[in-house]
């Protein structure tokens, strides 16, 4: 069967476009309303027999999708699903996880499964694919991320940008000329993660006006490797000596704290009296983390707002889009909300203040 990518390749525009002309939610001009219908003609494309099948009946099931690789742990992966599941319950929903790598595919899949009536959607990209399953199967969903386009869904999320700003405002406050600013794994910002994106564009941004200096490194899971990078970042000189040392160091990646003060043992750095370390994205009640200072993930607030959204997209489709084929993408469109949580620097044991010389 075409996809709305098909009809998107055929046509010339972006998938977006498509899902614009068939929902009418924002000015499309004649010609590529026509190039459109032609491809669609051309392709045979008739998403909507599927989709009215599938909003015909319900569930009581929300699918949680969290793409992750076999045999890799993440520190936010289980609370989150937990904190959905309580959400979920709350509201008269069982949870169903799917964990496929390949989102759009899998997201398919669930949609046409009809196992749930709608999904919250994890590991969010800028240009997530999945935003155009959802557009073509007019399946309720919504997500835990922001992507690029802010009114293509429902979505909550922490204000990352905000965040790392914050914390690099924060420590030139405390007096750091000199900082590391530790970004997710380079296959997050290679694949335009959401969260790992905005980070990178807060801390450049928080450098700005300050006279500090921030230079961007990428998280990695071995603890070896973490050693040897900070190592070759805050102890070796790189330049000749030229630059000063870092004495902050702005971890952002989740998993990559519970070991960074070992592998900071290891590269013969002690903090706070050689590096000051500020953690975003703390998962709440997480010990290792309490001790640092940090901007913390509030799990509950965001699963539970981004549960309501899905469950509320859900019902209004199934109750407003009656023998109208295409009235789900308009409603869909329509019905979209948001929550952007602003972040707060949380003091630790450890000060802000600059390590002396």
């Amino acid at each position: 069967m075409p996809t709305i990518r098909d009809v998107a390749q055929h046509a010339g525009v972006a998938p977006s476009t498509v899902s614009y002309v068939f929902n009418g939610s924002r000015p499309i001009s004649e010609e590529t309303r026509r190039r459109v219908q032609e491809a669609v003609d051309a392709l045979g494309y008739h998403p909507r027999a599927s989709a009215r099948t599938l909003r015909s009946s319900r569930t009581h099931v929300i699918a949680l999708a969290l793409p992750r690789p076999a045999g890799r742990r993440n520190a936010v992966d289980g609370p989150f699903a937990i904190a959905v599941s309580d959400a979920a319950v709350r509201l008269g929903y069982d949870l169903l996880l799917t964990t496929s790598q390949d989102k759009a595919e899998g997201l398919r899949r669930v949609a046409l499964s009809g196992l749930a009536d709608a999904a919250v959607l994890m590991a969010v990209d800028m240009e997530d694919a999945r935003i155009d399953v959802v557009r073509e199967l007019a399946f309720p969903a919504a997500l835990i991320g922001r992507p690029a386009d802010e009114d293509a869904l429902p979505w909550t999320d922490l204000d990352w940008e905000e965040a790392a700003a914050l914390a690099v405002r924060e420590l030139a406050a405390a007096g750091h000329r000199e900082m590391v600013y530790l970004a997710p794994t380079e296959e997050e910002v290679a694949g335009r993660r959401s969260y790992a994106l905005r980070g990178i564009a807060g801390a450049a941004r928080g450098a700005r006006g300050t006279g500090a200096t921030v230079t961007v490194a990428h998280a990695v899971d071995d603890p070896a490797e973490v050693a040897r990078r900070l190592r070759g970042l805050l102890v070796e000189r790189a330049d000749g000596g030229a630059r000063e040392r870092p004495t902050a160091l702005i971890v952002q990646h989740p998993s990559a704290h519970h070991h960074i003060l070992t592998s900071m043992t290891d590269a013969g750095l002690r903090t706070p009296e050689d590096l000051t370390v500020v953690v975003i994205g703390a998962v709440p009640g997480d010990l290792s983390g309490r001790r640092l200072p940090r901007v913390e993930l509030p799990v509950e607030t965001l699963a539970g707002e981004v549960t309501r959204l899905a469950v509320t997209a859900a019902t209004a489709l199934r109750e407003n889009t009656a023998g109208d084929a295409e009235a789900g993408p308009r409603l869909l469109a329509d019905t979209v909300g948001h929550l952007l949580i602003a972040p707060a620097l949380l003091p630790g044991d450890t000060p802000l203040t600059a390590p002396r010389a």
